[in-house]
């Protein structure tokens, strides 16, 4: 790291936006000004989910995290929040980008909610059929 202090990257998942920052540190994860257990509410899954990139890389104690998420809901927000720290790990280091690019962190995951269709009752359920 050079003159900055911190290494920023943005991470997208569904609607959800999230502003990644590392910071020299120990490894406090911090989501909307609130620890990321307490964010998440004790879920395993999503904590285990925005922890992987730093475990994959071995660098969970090297640095403080934080995090502003807005958008979609829990899930898509853990999922945005695994994106930016792999993407911001890969600036502060470019030789980790193998590593996190087997564990496909590094592709942004494309699948959205389908918009609704005219006609249509969801964005593929047609109205039911009757022959007479």
């Amino acid at each position: 790291m050079s003159e900055a202090t911190y290494i920023w990257a943005v991470g997208r998942r569904k609607a959800a936006v999230a502003r990644v920052r590392l910071y020299p540190g120990s490894g406090a994860i911090t989501v909307n000004g609130r620890a990321a257990t307490d964010y998440f509410g004790g879920r395993q899954v999503h904590q285990a989910s925005v922890t992987e990139p730093l475990l994959l890389t071995g660098t969970r104690e090297r640095f403080d995290v934080t995090v502003r998420v807005l958008g979609g809901g829990v899930s898509g927000q853990a999922g945005a929040i695994r994106h930016g720290i792999a993407r911001a790990l890969i600036r502060f280091d470019e030789d980790l980008r193998p590593v996190l690019k087997r564990a496909r962190l590094l592709t942004r995951d494309a699948r959205v909610k389908e918009r609704k269709k005219v006609g249509l009752k969801r964005a593929r359920k047609a109205p039911q059929y009757t022959k007479r």
